[in-house]
């Protein structure tokens, strides 16, 4: 019966019969979506299974067009409007324009720059598309209000919360829900929430950004897509980058309306963390409980998103930050997260024995000569002692040296270990080599291991290999 009704509708707007239909892969919503092939060119065709829903997209699609913004046309509608079909865009999502990027976290030009077209057509959407929209149209409401704040967050408490295990004080988490619905609905404004701006509802056609799934828009504060976008569980942003496309959002909202950097970022973080649980109660339902596995693969990017954004706690909500920090650090998150932490292994040597082989296979890293710093090991007096010992300390340090040597080392691994933060990769090494793997070579890997150790959160692994001694430094 589908296809038959999509035929119809085809054959309506092209006058020819289609040659064939094809089922898209599904998405996160029950909507059905299918290309429509024939000798008339392309269609996609949509079946949804809420006819207000259908209508929600119908009336702001044709109000989009009108303020030509980039949306797919809708060309014919069932009489049931029930299905209808439109424009076909393509194949190419943005998440998957930017997926080297999002799976290295270093994005080319290419994918930076649609991004930034993508960040700053967000405005036109939320205040253009608000001049004259019909919000009564909405679905399931007309607005972001206090009641569908609660809904978003119990979805959280009772989909994902509690299928984690965790115990909590019911009566408390509810005042701090209350707080924070408190604090969202400050925000309230006559601009148009899309609420599922994300990179998986923008395609890519002819190298600019075309957007679709708007049906659950209504009016609400503009701050929740921009947390929705750039918080989104794979996106896989660095806090720069971040920091990058909200500067580029600033910039083209100033021609709607002007905005103070320092209370918009204030004010964003709120939102931020009211969407990562609207998400991870989501990703309860349709992972948990629905047994979809794109969604329980999703969980831990989301938790790696709440992880970092709570190094900045929340005092206005104590006890539902207590609480997310608990949770954040439950053993089924906290091992899938250590598998994607940087360990950096440090090693001494002796070039006569051999330059260190990398058990990770990932090539070796750093390997630093430090034969070239005044050596200790040619006087006799020094030969006893090691790079650990005070009396080769003062002597490598007294003409200075090995530290301005070191200051080079740092440089280089410093700008290399916060790139392979950022990337997501899992090991580096670094090793400094001497004569005889005693002295200078000693000293060097002992200092090198203690600057990571204080400057980043990652696991160093200290080896001095021909002393025979390890030593780990942990996490902070």
């Amino acid at each position: 019966m589908t296809n038959d009704t999509l035929s119809s509708l085809y054959k309506q707007c092209r006058g020819v019969d289609p040659a064939d239909i094809v089922e898209l892969p599904s998405s996160g919503s029950n909507r059905r979506y299918f290309r429509i092939n024939g000798a008339a060119g392309s269609l996609i065709g949509v079946v949804g299974t809420n006819r207000l829903e259908n209508e929600a997209f119908l009336s702001f699609d044709d109000h989009f067009i009108s303020k030509g913004l980039p949306v797919p046309r809708v060309l014919a509608i069932a009489p049931d409007r029930m299905s209808y079909v439109q424009e076909d865009l393509g194949d190419t999502l943005l998440f998957n324009a930017i997926e080297k990027g999002r799976l290295t976290r270093v994005f080319s030009q290419f994918e930076r720059e649609l991004l930034v077209k993508t960040i700053r057509r967000l405005p036109d959407f939320q205040f253009a598309g608000a001049q004259g929209l019909d919000f009564s149209k909405c679905f399931p409401v007309p607005a972001f209000d206090r009641r569908s704040i609660m809904w978003d967050l119990n979805y959280f408490k009772y989909c994902f919360l509690k299928a984690t295990g965790l115990e909590f004080e019911e009566d408390r988490l509810e005042d701090d829900f209350n707080a924070l619905a408190d604090k969202l609905m400050e925000s309230d404004s006559l601009t148009f929430m899309y609420r599922d701006f994300q990179s998986r509802n923008v395609m890519i056609k002819d190298g600019e950004p075309w957007f679709i799934d708007f049906q659950g828009g209504r009016r609400g504060p503009f701050y929740y897509d921009v947390a929705s976008f750039l918080w989104q569980a794979k996106a896989n942003f660095s806090d720069s980058f971040r920091l990058e496309l909200i500067d580029e959002y600033i910039d083209a909202v100033q021609k709607y309306q002007p905005i103070d950097p320092d209370s918009f970022h204030r004010t964003l973080r709120h939102f931020v963390l009211f969407r990562v649980l609207q998400v991870l109660g989501a990703y309860g339902f349709r992972g948990y409980f629905e047994k979809k596995p794109h969604f329980m693969q999703s969980v831990p990017y989301a938790i790696a998103n709440l992880r970092a954004l709570l190094e900045q706690p929340f005092d206005e909500y104590p006890y539902l930050s207590r609480m997310l920090a608990d949770l954040v650090n439950l053993k089924q998150f906290t091992s899938d997260e250590s598998k994607r932490l940087l360990t950096v292994r440090v090693m001494s040597f002796a070039y006569k024995k051999g330059i260190p082989n990398d058990p990770t296979g990932n090539g070796g890293g750093y390997v630093f000569d430090c034969r070239a710093v005044n050596n200790p090991g040619k006087y006799e007096r020094y030969k006893p002692f090691t790079g650990l010992d005070r009396q080769v300390i003062d002597f490598l340090e007294e003409d200075g040296e090995i530290l301005t040597f070191l200051d080079h080392c740092y440089a280089l691994v410093d700008a290399t270990v916060q790139r392979y933060i950022d990337r997501g990769f899992t090991n580096l090494m670094v090793s400094f080599g001497c004569t005889g793997g005693q002295h200078r070579s000693v000293y060097s890997a002992q200092h090198m291991a203690e600057h990571l150790n204080r400057k980043f959160n990652v696991k160093v692994e200290l080896i001095h290999r021909e002393q025979n001694i390890e030593q780990l430094f942990n996490r902070k």
